[in-house]
């Protein structure tokens, strides 16, 4: 079915074999962390585990295993760890408390005995069938033997009736436990038999680690930033707008101006590219940072028109979308973007008037020029035939656009991706760092297979070899 249709054949081959790049960037990605003898948990234990105590520092870094997806999970999720073992391989055991249900400890009545295995006798009160105390009632007596000024004042309201009589006859009768003596008992906490776990968590295979991080990764989950204590694709949502912001602007002027003024001069000639030409060569040679150096030091130090570090004003609690807001958002952004604007147009132009000259010079134009065509249809298929080399270069400025900002946004302090990148390389965030360099790699990935297609649709040698059957 497929044979039909060249062009979606085209496209699904580009996806796969793109498809499986991004499989072995992912690969790459989990596995250059984990080159050598230690892992990405133990580093990070070295900075963040100072301060905690042995019980916090174990804890801190299980979290840390199971984010990075390297510690051993039981069906419920639960971390599993390994029993000590001694010098001959045995699992060291140890005495615990037996829990119940509820998570209490068991325990056992037990009947207490003397060495020689006889019953130790207690007294102690006697209780009736329903364990309540037993008591006999005795008329007090006075020392001599005889009753007492209470037994004789009871014998006298004998008489008397109602509830105060019987209160005070029953004042004068005296309560006396009765005791007895019984084997004397004990509660013991039932105790089992637990192997000694070690401290740390049982780690996971390298190739349980590794599906378990590819499918971590199809479904969004890039780990925890460790330093913010956040999801690290909550980073990249805060930080990849305002790397967008400089980045997009610049490489799509750039390129469509650049490529519309390099394709003028190349057709004009004149006094227009010889001031041009020259003009372009000496800015695509200035790096974006000493330029961008440059811009600060004139147009923030030496003048005070523009700010020099920041994304907006330190007077704003809170991006909102206000005109204040709006506008010192864009008072902010002029220097990052007119620092690699410059350089970026004059690029793409001097690329473009190379190319452009190639295709004045190819026998097609000059055939084009002797049959009278229209000079604009003439500088139509100019610009058409030099702007494919041009969108290789569109794709990869494109692909690197998420994390080439870095420099600007270092000069800037701009809250972008490439100081996201920077803070976590200089705190060995290491769930920080995979995740950016994960997205910088899909959007190259990304904008180079958006480019061979449409390459294959405006490039009529790539159609036409299609339509032949090639690949």
């Amino acid at each position: 079915m497929l044979k039909q249709y060249p062009m979606l054949r085209y496209v699904l081959q580009k996806a796969f074999w793109y498809l499986l790049t991004f499989v072995c960037a992912v690969a790459l990605n989990f596995a250059l962390p984990r080159l050598g003898d230690n892992n990405p948990v133990d580093i990070i234990m070295g900075q963040a585990g100072k301060g905690l105590s042995p019980t916090e520092a174990q804890k801190k870094k299980a979290e840390l295993l199971v984010s990075f997806g390297m510690a051993e999970l039981d069906k419920n999720g639960n971390v599993i760890y390994e029993p000590e073992t001694d010098a001959n391989g045995n699992v060291v055991m140890q005495k615990v408390p037996q829990l119940d249900e509820n998570g209490q400890p068991v325990v056992n009545v037990v009947k207490v005995v003397d060495e020689a295995g006889n019953p130790v006798m207690v007294e102690r009160q006697k209780l009736d069938e329903a364990g309540n105390p037993v008591f006999v009632e005795k008329a007090p007596a006075d020392h001599k033997g005889k009753k007492g000024k209470k037994a004789k004042k009871a014998k006298k309201v004998k008489a008397k009736k109602g509830k105060a009589a019987k209160a005070v006859a029953a004042a004068a009768v005296e309560k006396i436990p009765v005791m007895e003596k019984v084997q004397a008992e004990r509660i013991d906490t039932v105790m089992v038999d637990q192997p000694v776990l070690k401290t740390d968590p049982k780690l996971a295979s390298a190739v349980s680690q590794f599906f378990r991080y590819v499918g971590n990764v199809f479904h969004g989950d890039l780990g925890l930033s460790y330093q913010n204590n956040e999801p690290v694709t909550n980073v990249i949502k805060k930080s990849l707008p305002w790397t967008l912001a400089i980045q997009a602007p610049t490489i799509l002027l750039g390129w469509i101006v650049g490529n519309l003024l390099g394709a003028f001069a190349a057709y004009k000639r004149g006094i227009f590219d010889k001031v041009f030409f020259p003009c372009a060569m000496f800015l695509n040679g200035v790096p974006f940072f000493v330029f961008g150096m440059l811009l600060v030091a004139f147009f923030s130090i030496t003048l005070g028109w523009f700010p020099a570090m920041g994304a907006y004003s330190p007077d704003i609690p809170e991006l909102t979308f206000s005109w204040s807001c709006f506008k010192s958002v864009s008072w902010y952004y002029v220097l990052p973007f007119f620092s690699v604007f410059p350089i970026l147009l004059s690029g793409q132009a001097t690329g473009m008037r190379s190319m452009s000259i190639y295709e004045l010079g190819t026998d097609y134009m000059k055939y084009a020029k002797w049959l009278g065509l229209r000079e604009g249809k003439i500088i139509s298929y100019v610009f058409r035939n030099a702007m494919l080399p041009q969108l290789t270069g569109l794709a990869q400025s494109l692909g690197a656009m998420v994390g080439g900002a870095l420099i600007t946004e270092m000069i800037f302090s701009y809250p972008g991706l490439g100081m996201a990148m920077l803070n976590a390389i200089q705190k060995n965030d290491y769930a920080t760092i995979q995740g950016c360099t994960l997205m910088i790699s899909t959007c190259v990935l990304v904008a180079n297979f958006a480019v061979d297609v449409l390459i294959a649709v405006f490039d009529p040698r790539v159609k036409a070899g299609l339509q032949m059957g090639g690949k």
